[in-house]
This record gives C-alpha cells, structure tokens and sequence, in this order.
C-alpha cells in the first residue's frame, strides 16, 4: 500500500539509545536506523541536483540523529550529529524508505563495496 499525500504516521518516535526512529502509518510500521536515514537523506547534498549526481555517503555507520523538527504537516527535518540537517523528509518519503527497506540497503552496501574496491 502506498500512502496518499494526505496520510500522515499516526506515531513517530525516536529510540535514542538505539538511534531507531521509528513510524506507524496506519497498519505498517517501520523502524529506520539512523545510519540509513542519513545515507538516504533526501537532501541536495547526498541526492544531488539530478538523475546521476547522487553522492556515495560512507563512514555513516556512527550516526546519531541529534533532533526532528517538523516541517509544516507533510514532513520532518532531522538533524544529524555530524551537523547535517538540510534534508526534509516528507510522509511520502519516510514511507518509501521503510517499505524498501531492504533492496535500498543492499543496492547502498553494493555500492559502498564497489567505491572501496576502487
């Protein structure tokens, strides 16, 4: 299922401890750690300004979600220890991180091995 514009999570809490955030959008619920969170931060700086200009984030496995500020009532912005906080993170957004939880995360290991490797 993927929300309507108009849905909103009807829970978002952050798990300090584990650096977890996690958000209930009716029946689904997603719990996003704060490494995949920032190397999937929707920002013009990890996401560049078009298609082919996306910039490998690496050495973000000690990330730590410092705050969240919501952003009108569409999206959250999340500020990172590291100091980055220019992504906004809409429903829509957060929804699809968490429901392709896993194709994003090994399509990012992949990634990060093959920027090693060379």
């Amino acid at each position: 299922m993927t929300p309507s514009r108009k849905m909103t999570p009807s829970a978002i809490k952050l798990h300090r401890r584990s650096q977890v955030l996690e958000l209930v959008f009716g029946e689904r619920s997603f719990e996003l750690n704060a490494e995949y969170l920032r190397v999937f931060s929707p920002s013009a700086e990890v996401r560049g300004h078009g298609k082919g200009q996306e910039i490998l984030q690496i050495n973000k496995q000690d990330a730590q979600i410092l705050g969240i500020e919501p952003q009108g009532n569409y999206a959250i912005r999340i500020t990172f220890a590291d100091g980055h906080n220019s992504g906004i993170y809409t429903w829509d957004y957060l929804y699809q991180l968490g429901e392709h939880y896993t194709s994003n995360w090994d399509g990012y290991l992949l990634k990060v091995a093959q920027h090693t490797k060379s």
